[in-house]
């Protein structure tokens, strides 16, 4: 049976304004697969260190849920892997330069997507921090841009939480908390101290851009906890995925430009995520978040209704999601037959 399994990130939109938003987007193919779907709704921890798509897409891929306890999820590893760094023992963890914006009375993790640094920028940074972890006796490496990593086998139980997770709240709560996080805040502070008035903030600075001024520190586990007991070849439980995010790509994930070339015949079951949401929506910009949703109902939804009824798939599953909650749309080509269900978003509201 040919099977596609759809995850779309921050695809519910928040109860306090779904009335408004709703009213606002006009998506006839989405509505008729919501309204003729089957639904399964499930309800997260809105306070958890991983995001709901977060959380399963790491069920998916055979990586521990360390979120259910507490804990985080272990994807360092993985991430390297995705970077063409080579295997590593210990206990490693990803680091995100990133910007903390000071409010009146608390700190802010900004989207790291709205950074924006350059390649020549990390570099400098990265090299201006090394000697700071080294004599800390921490291994740094680098990866690109937006994501170095550390190694630290003493903080095997360091809780740590995913930059999307804390991103655009009070990121006390959200903080490593655990073994080593006293020894993190002081190496922290330590860069953070080095960097302000880096000339590469000063020459931000004079172009208009925010300053990179902290690190965010996530996704810490030993190789052992991050094997996929599923083969990396077959994509997990996939035997074709799309779009999988960075920590993820070394599961056969791959672009896709159409849903043509998705549901392209010789493959059982697939998986494709439509990330494009999660930026309007971290910010909280609903005018952009309907105007992506938009282009999401022109790109994919409108020919995945085609695939259906022609046959071209058998069943689709659309996993949308918030901060705190993650429904499931399972949808034939049987079920789109029972015209007498008038399509409707309203499922949209959990």
């Amino acid at each position: 049976m040919s099977h596609l399994d759809i995850l779309l990130p921050f695809g519910l939109p928040p109860a306090e304004l779904a009335s408004d938003l709703l009213r606002a987007l006009k998506a006839p193919s989405l509505a008729m697969l919501l309204a003729r779907a089957r639904l399964r709704h499930q309800a997260f921890d809105g306070f958890a260190r991983a995001l709901p798509h977060e959380a399963w897409l790491a069920l998916q891929f055979g990586l521990p849920d360390g979120t259910k306890a507490g804990g985080s999820l272990p994807v360092a590893h993985s991430a390297r892997q995705a970077f063409g760094l080579p295997p590593a023992a210990g206990v490693w963890f990803i680091l995100h330069p990133v910007h903390i914006l000071a409010a009146s009375d608390h700190l802010v993790l900004i989207d790291r997507r709205h950074l924006q640094i350059a390649e020549a920028e990390s570099r400098v940074l990265f090299e201006s921090a090394r000697p700071l972890f080294e004599e800390a006796g921490r291994q740094l490496v680098y990866g690109d841009a937006d994501t170095w990593f550390v190694r630290a086998d003493d903080w095997g139980e360091l809780h740590t939480s995913t930059p999307d997770a804390a991103c655009g709240h009070n990121i006390d709560i959200w903080m490593p908390k655990g073994d080593g996080d006293r020894n993190w805040r002081k190496l922290h502070n330590e860069v953070q101290m080095h960097w302000h008035g880096h000339p590469v903030n000063e020459e931000r600075a004079a172009r208009g851009l925010k300053p990179v001024n902290s690190l965010w520190l996530w996704g810490g586990g030993t190789a052992d906890a991050q094997n996929n007991p599923l083969s990396p070849a077959t994509a997990g439980p996939y035997t074709q995925s799309f779009h999988l995010p960075s920590w993820l790509q070394t599961r056969s994930g791959q672009p896709a430009a159409t849903m043509a070339e998705v549901v392209a015949p010789g493959t059982e079951k697939r998986l494709l995520v439509l990330d494009t949401l999660i930026e309007a929506a971290l910010a909280a910009d609903w005018s952009e978040w309907l105007t992506r949703l938009h282009q999401l109902e022109a790109d994919w939804f409108a020919p995945l209704l085609a695939a259906l009824k022609d046959g071209q798939l058998e069943r689709a599953t659309l996993l949308a999601s918030h901060n705190a909650a993650l429904s499931e749309f399972t949808v034939t080509a049987h079920s789109l037959r029972k015209f007498w269900i008038k399509p409707s978003l309203a499922r949209l509201v959990p």
